[in-house]
């Protein structure tokens, strides 16, 4: 009985044996293979590791993994080694990154030039509609959170999103404090003479400039404010949940165990 090699690399497949005599010195057909959850899975790839180039990327390994890891394979922490988590934790670092400066650079824009100069007086559905914009990544991170949750069932798994929200949730809290650091410096910074003294650079707007300038300045506050919570919540919350989850999911587990076995 012979193992063979699936396409991701592992063992785990077991043939039959070619033939067999029997009494009558007749042979029967060989077997078909039939896959065995029981088979050990032994990584064949000599070559170099291909590290994780986008999120999709990321999913799709995972997935691989939860499909090993509930066939009932012990597969042990140290299969995704050092180099693996790191690949991990780069995708979620440049993901959150990208979330991150997609809300710092459109924030502003939507809510000091498109609304007050654009839309001038918008609806409140194009207000909503316009206002989300800046907000879609992020937003599109909690569904992705969702949806990365259900593998976190196995060592494997938990190592490997561990290491990829821990890299986006540290870059998002990053930029959730450089955000409001950045728009606390600067409405510090914008004093009348200061800021007259730049507009008057723009020549013949330097009049439009520093009044425009000057009625936005008591709005960057709350906006920046209210843009460097979001970025925190959305740091913390969807990781959390999905780890509460978890844990919900183990308690359950124990206590129908438990229920089970007659144990306290």
């Amino acid at each position: 009985m012979s193992n063979s090699i699936n396409s991701s690399g592992f063992s785990g497949y077991k043939g039959g044996s070619s033939g067999s005599s029997n009494s009558g010195g007749s042979s029967s057909g060989g077997k078909g293979g039939s896959y065995s959850p029981n088979s050990t899975f032994i990584n064949t790839n000599s070559g170099p590791v291909e590290k994780p180039k986008s999120i999709i990327s990321v999913i799709s390994e995972i997935q691989q993994f939860c499909m090993i890891e509930k066939m009932g394979q012990e597969l042990p922490a140290e299969f995704l080694t050092l180099e693996g988590s790191l690949g991990f934790f780069n995708i979620g670092a440049k993901s959150g990154l990208t979330e991150g400066l997609f809300l710092l650079l459109l924030l502003p824009a939507v809510d000091f030039y498109v609304m007050p100069f654009v839309l001038k007086s918008p609806g409140l559905l194009i207000k909503i509609m316009f206002g989300s914009i800046p907000y879609l990544p992020v937003i599109a991170n909690t569904f992705l959170c969702a949806f990365i949750s259900r593998y976190f069932i196995g060592v494997i798994t938990r190592k490997a999103i561990n290491a990829f929200f821990t890299g986006r949730m540290l870059v998002l809290v990053a930029k959730s404090f450089m955000i409001y650091v950045f728009y606390t410096l600067l409405t510090g910074l914008s004093t009348p003479e200061r800021v007259w003294s730049l507009a008057q650079h723009a020549n013949k707007n330097a009049e439009a400039i520093y009044y425009g300038y000057m009625s936005t300045l008591p709005h960057i506050m709350p906006v920046a404010t209210r843009c460097s919570l979001f970025v925190l919540v959305a740091a913390i919350l969807p990781y959390g949940s999905v780890f509460l989850m978890d844990m919900w999911r183990r308690n359950k587990i124990k206590r129908n165990h438990a229920r089970i076995t007659g144990k306290s």
